[in-house]
Formats: C-alpha cells, sequence, structure tokens
C-alpha cells in the first residue's frame, strides 16, 4: 500500500485507470463523445486557485487566427494603359512607327525622333532602298520664280498640313513659289519666316492635306563614318537618290545673307548654285561682304544644283540634316551643265533646324 502525503489545500481524489494521462481535458473530451455533453464524475475538481478552469470551448489554431484574403480587384483598363499598350506594340513592330503613332495620337508636326527610332523596319537600317521609300514621300521640289530667272532646290516637309523647312538662299528674293511632291501633285506655297543667319526657311504649302511628315532625327549623335542618305531635286529630277557617309562634322560653312547674291550665280533652269565659302576658299562664285557661318555635317553623298534644301538622313530613316551646299571648281563654267559634285557637301544640322522652328514658325524673317 503507498502512502500519499496530504499538502495543506490539496484534496485527494479518485483518478480511473486509464485516465490519468488524460487529465480533466481527456475526460470532458471522453465524456462528450459518449453522451454529445460532458458526463458528471463522482470525484471532486481541485480548488487550488492556482490554476485556471479550463476553457469552455477549443482554442483557436493559427491557422484560424490568419484573416480570410480580400477579393482581387479587377484592374481598371483606361485611356492610359490603352496608349501604353500601344507604344510597346509599336515598338516592337519598328518600321514606320513614328508617323503611325503620330497618326493615332492627332498629331501633324514632325516626328522628333530619339537614338531607338526606327523609320525603316530594324532588319532593313542602312538599306538606302528602304530609306528611299520610306523618306521620299516627305521631300518635295520647290521651284522660286525670281526677278531674273528661277531657282530649283528641294524642302522637308515637317506637318501634314504642308509645313516645308528649306534653305533661305532657295527662296530669297522670290516673288512666287511653287512645291511638288513626290507623288506628282503641285502646291502654291507662302513664306512663313526666314532666318539667313542659319540660311534656314519655312514655307507653308495652300490647300494641303494629309501630307507626311519627317521624322526628325538627332544630329548631336552622328559620327563621322556614319552611313547616310541624301534625298532631292538636283538639275529638277525629283526624288533623286543617292547615298554615301559623314565625312566630317562642325565644319565653318560661310554663305552669303544678301539675297541677291544668289541671283545670277547660276540660278537659271535647273539651277540653284549658291555661293560659299570654306577653309578659306571662295566656290561657286563670290559670297559678297554680308555673311554668316554656320557649323555643318559634312558628307560625300553626291549632291548637286537643287539639291539645296533637301534631306540627309541617316541609316534608320531619320532626318539629321539640311543639305544646303555642295563643291563646285572656280575653275569650271558656271553653267549647272558643267557643275556636279565631287564628293563634297555639307548639311545644317537637324538640331540647329529644330531650335530654330519656333522663331520661324512666328514669322520672324531676317
Amino acid at each position: 500500500m503507498t502512502e500519499s502525503i496530504r499538502r495543506s489545500g490539496e484534496y485527494e481524489y479518485d483518478t480511473p485507470q486509464g485516465d490519468a494521462q488524460q487529465g480533466a481535458y481527456g475526460r470532458q473530451e471522453v465524456s462528450a463523445q459518449q453522451g454529445g455533453y460532458a458526463q458528471p464524475h463522482s470525484y471532486s475538481a481541485p480548488v487550488n486557485p492556482e490554476w485556471p478552469p479550463p476553457p469552455s470551448y477549443d482554442p483557436p489554431t493559427a491557422t484560424d487566427a490568419l484573416p480570410a484574403p480580400e477579393p482581387r480587384r479587377k484592374r481598371n483598363r483606361g485611356p492610359v494603359a490603352l496608349l501604353a499598350a500601344v507604344a510597346i506594340v509599336a515598338a516592337a513592330v519598328g518600321g514606320g512607327t513614328a508617323y503611325a503613332f503620330q497618326e493615332l495620337t492627332g498629331k501633324d508636326t514632325a516626328a522628333t525622333a530619339g537614338t531607338s527610332t526606327h523609320v525603316v523596319p530594324t532588319g532593313k537600317k542602312g538599306d538606302v532602298a528602304a530609306i528611299a521609300a520610306a523618306v521620299s514621300p516627305s521631300v518635295v521640289e520647290i521651284q522660286a520664280t525670281l526677278s531674273n530667272g528661277s531657282s530649283t532646290g528641294s524642302g522637308v516637309i515637317i506637318s501634314s498640313g504642308g509645313e516645308i523647312v528649306t534653305n533661305n538662299h532657295v527662296i530669297s528674293g522670290a516673288q512666287s513659289i511653287k512645291a511638288r511632291t513626290s507623288d506628282g501633285k503641285s502646291y502654291t506655297a507662302e513664306v512663313v519666316g526666314t532666318d539667313s543667319s542659319k540660311d534656314l526657311a519655312l514655307i507653308k504649302l495652300q490647300g494641303a492635306s494629309g501630307l507626311r511628315p519627317a521624322s526628325l532625327g538627332n544630329s548631336s549623335n552622328v559620327q563621322v563614318g556614319d552611313t547616310v542618305v541624301a534625298i532631292g531635286s538636283p538639275e529638277g529630277l525629283t526624288g533623286t537618290v543617292t547615298s554615301g557617309i559623314v565625312s566630317a562634322l562642325n565644319r565653318d560653312v560661310t554663305v552669303s545673307t544678301d539675297e541677291s547674291q544668289g541671283q545670277g550665280q547660276g540660278q537659271g533652269q535647273g539651277g540653284g548654285q549658291w555661293p560659299f565659302e570654306f577653309g578659306g576658299r571662295h566656290f561657286n562664285g563670290d559670297t559678297g561682304s554680308s555673311t554668316t557661318t554656320y557649323k555643318a555635317i559634312q558628307t560625300d553623298a553626291s549632291l548637286n544644283p537643287g539639291n539645296s534644301g533637301g534631306a540627309l538622313i541617316d541609316a534608320s530613316g531619320n532626318v539629321i540634316g539640311i543639305n544646303s551646299a555642295m563643291y563646285s571648281s572656280s575653275e569650271q563654267s558656271s553653267q549647272s551643265s558643267d557643275a556636279g559634285s565631287i564628293g563634297l557637301g555639307f548639311a545644317i544640322p537637324v538640331d540647329t533646324v529644330k531650335s530654330d522652328l519656333a522663331k520661324l514658325r512666328a514669322g520672324n524673317k531676317s
């Protein structure tokens, strides 16, 4: 017989065999399974106040403590999301995206391209045929009627409504101006603004709509040796395409700011000669005493009289310059049929054009 020592405050009670390891919770659970609720026992429960009574419900588990997940909200796809999707698709497609995005957004001004803009498909980069097909619709032939003859040049479309950038010397002193697009349509043009200090002019075709603006690139990204394409109307041959490379950058080219200086300098039928100074030498005649000097891109792409005001284009189809001067030996005859390109031409950087546009559009005439 085992003796037990009764301590103060404790009471002895009987524990049925097999229940000793279950304790109070085990007995209550067994009784509940048998009768649906706890059955009374013939023993007394301890009354030590330091022992809390068992809970009347099952303790919550870790899973029960987690809050229910909130229902997933449906994302609204508004106009911003739609435009973002269009931009992603356009970037993936590549070719012709600058013009297509202008049409989708309703903008009619020239696209301003970054380094990743491709007017031609990426796989056709540097392909002269692809560049010519993409950009030729954005170049026009210009015929200016002067008091003593005519001047032939080219121009670049920068808005679907008929804004054209060209050289100031192409339209300087003109009594009337006509422009012909690559599809053969002819328009009368009016001078909007001129800047003789940069040899730039802006004209506007009357009654024009739906024209294809060129994509204006960044001439700051141009490097010596880059492939370039020139499009213009030499000798009145609209849409003539030549190609070459960038021969040099930041060439100081000096041209006349006197409109009468160009008249009589081979500007007859099919002419378009314009005197300029480079490297201390005069070409195509005397520039006179009123001159201006600008930094130019030098190219060996063939330029001839009538290319002035046309586009110099990079391998991706972006306009990087406005062709402005071409070398003709001073020993050659002043007749245009005797003058020709020997691989020394110059173009006004397109960054200069873009910085001057606001002033030209405002009607500045200097």
